[in-house]
């Protein structure tokens, strides 16, 4: 039984290299993400700010 997981994972190991299952584009982000909207609407209200006070800039 030793010896049949043994070759498995030594199979699979070689067949991982010789043509890798990593797949970038499942892992490759699309678009500004979520970081970038927090920081936009952060920006938006910081420049809504002096207009609600009635500042001018």
């Amino acid at each position: 039984m030793k010896l049949r997981a043994l070759g498995k994972r030594l199979a699979s190991a070689v067949r991982e290299f010789i043509a890798p299952t990593y797949r970038p584009e499942l892992h490759y982000m699309r678009g500004p993400g979520p970081a970038f909207e927090r920081r936009a609407i952060m920006v938006e209200a910081r420049s809504a700010r002096p207009m609600l006070r009635g500042e001018r800039k």
